[in-house]
């Protein structure tokens, strides 16, 4: 199915539909529109570009598992809850593999708090960038997305889009300059 073509239809539709007949190509639809920010959020907790691709292909079979057993009223929050206890687990994870030694040493060093309100503030910003992403036009959304998200070369982005180089250069540009402006906007709005 094309995604593209769906893009009228809400979250709550898709599921519905999905619900209705157990077709995983509406969660597949439904979860491509979320995908930059589980890899956001996966790359804010994770520190690791690979390791939050790995976790995104990992939320998405839990999606798809979860889904099967309940049913869920607002997608997006419900999976970015998903997303988010999923790192928070692999973060444990990696915390009890450290060495017993190790541990104690971090245990008799200062406790460093934990800032919130800078993780309140980071999810917020990672929300008006997805937000603000699609309000992009067509051109400066793809292209933004496969030279910062995808880290595709003007050359690649060129060949995959069949624009010149001229045209992905400036739809960069440009996208980059009018995503700054919506956050701006959206910031002084909060």
């Amino acid at each position: 199915m094309n995604a593209d073509k769906y893009h009228h239809i809400s979250d709550q539709d898709l599921l519905a539909k999905f619900h209705a007949d157990h077709n995983n190509e509406w969660l597949g639809i439904l979860l491509q529109r979320y995908t930059l920010l589980l890899l956001g959020v996966c790359m804010k907790y994770l520190k690791n570009e690979d390791e939050a691709k790995d976790s995104v292909q990992q939320i998405f079979l839990k999606v798809i598992q979860e889904l099967q057993k309940y049913k869920v009223d607002y997608f997006k929050s419900w999976l970015y809850m998903v997303a988010k206890n999923h790192c928070l687990m692999k973060l444990r994870d990696r915390q009890s593999k450290i060495p017993a030694e190790l541990t104690e040493r971090l245990m008799a060093a200062p406790e460093v708090e934990t800032d919130w309100n800078a993780l309140v503030q980071t999810d917020l910003t990672l929300e008006m960038m997805e937000t603000s992403l699609k309000e992009l036009n067509p051109e400066q959304l793809q292209c933004v997305t496969l030279f910062y998200l995808e880290k595709k070369s003007y050359q690649e982005i060129a060949e995959s889009t069949g624009y010149n180089m001229l045209q992905v250069k400036s739809y960069i540009q440009n996208g980059k300059r009018n995503l700054k402006i919506l956050i701006e906007k959206k910031l002084k709005v909060k």
